[in-house]
């Protein structure tokens, strides 16, 4: 449970080093606890935001964000004002820079509030080494959830959820691209990626090579915009839809788990291998419960398998 707004604002501790201190700006406005405060921010709506996001973003000593401009937009929707306070860019390019700036703030006992361009910081998101550096200095981490693309677009495409690999932006170019897609093409689970729409075409094109044309999947675009839209059906049938029609807007794809693969009937090769190699060394028993694990196979059809094997190997 995140600590509750403090009444009072703590006495920022002498700073590690000159260069580092940052005053702490004298506002009316209510302070929140000392530390790191990843904030969500809307990723199309503004009804998106959060009492708590507003709280935060009025409370925090320091902002922190991608993109300046777009924040100081939010900020102005939200009739925020910046009272004094600095507004630090901190993104790929500058992040090795900033960050001991930012920790220099964070260790003198004051507020940091970091958001993104739109969503949940760290989604896709340079913000990671930031998080990574304040839990390694003992600095307190705090999150204000909300909006965020990849929950949005799976409540919405209506695929399996219970298990889901989050895989943001492929490769540009298709080699990396469909080998990327090759690393994950066997796990049972709904994928999401994060795709331009003048890639999306060539993206479906490599799904269907490398997946195969029948996994259902979804192309959700402008997520809780003006223009929201989900489309639904096979890769093969989505790779065709888009084939001669420009995608718009910003563009999740979802991409449902693969059919169940029976190993005995479709893998029998790598099976018996699998089992051969273990056999060498293991009991008939240990060998079947390590392939049934491995390979998804009950165990008595493993054991079973191994039995036979163990025949042949004696």
């Amino acid at each position: 449970m995140a600590e509750k707004p403090e009444s009072k604002r703590r006495t920022p501790r002498k700073s590690r080093s000159a260069e580092a201190s940052v005053a702490a700006p004298q506002r009316d406005s209510q302070a929140i606890a000392p530390g790191l405060w990843l904030v969500a921010t809307p990723i199309g709506n503004m009804g998106d935001i959060t009492l708590r996001a507003v709280e935060v973003l009025r409370g925090a000593d320091v902002l922190a964000c991608e993109d300046t401009r777009r924040t100081r937009q939010l900020l102005s929707l939200l009739a925020i004002p910046l009272e004094g306070r600095q507004l630090i860019a901190y993104h790929d390019r500058n992040g090795a820079a900033q960050r001991p700036r930012l920790l220099g703030i964070l260790s003198d006992g004051q507020s940091v509030a970091y958001v993104s361009d739109a969503g949940t910081p760290m989604i896709a998101d340079p913000g990671y080494r930031l998080v990574e550096a304040a839990h390694a200095a003992e600095i307190p981490v705090h999150t204000a959830p909300g909006a965020s693309a990849v929950a949005a677009a799976l409540t919405l495409a209506g695929l399996p959820t219970d298990r889901f690999l989050f895989l943001g932006f492929l490769a540009q170019k298709r080699a990396a691209r469909q080998a990327a897609l090759k690393e994950i093409a066997a796990v049972r689970a709904t994928l999401v990626l994060f795709e331009s729409p003048r890639r999306l075409s060539e993206l479906l094109k490599d799904a269907v090579a490398v997946l195969g044309a029948d996994r259902q999947s979804a192309v959700v675009r402008e997520i809780t915009k003006l223009h929201e839209e989900v489309m639904r059906g096979s890769i093969g049938e989505l790779a065709m839809m888009f084939q001669d029609r420009e995608a718009r807007g910003e563009i999740v794809v979802v991409i449902g788990p693969p059919s169940k693969i029976d190993p005995l009937e479709d893998q029998p090769e790598q099976l018996d291998a699998r089992l051969r190699a273990l056999l060498a060394d293991l009991s008939v028993k240990d060998a079947a419960r390590a392939v049934a694990d491995e390979f998804g196979l009950p165990k008595r059809d493993a054991y079973a398998r191994a039995l036979e094997l163990s025949r042949d190997v004696q």
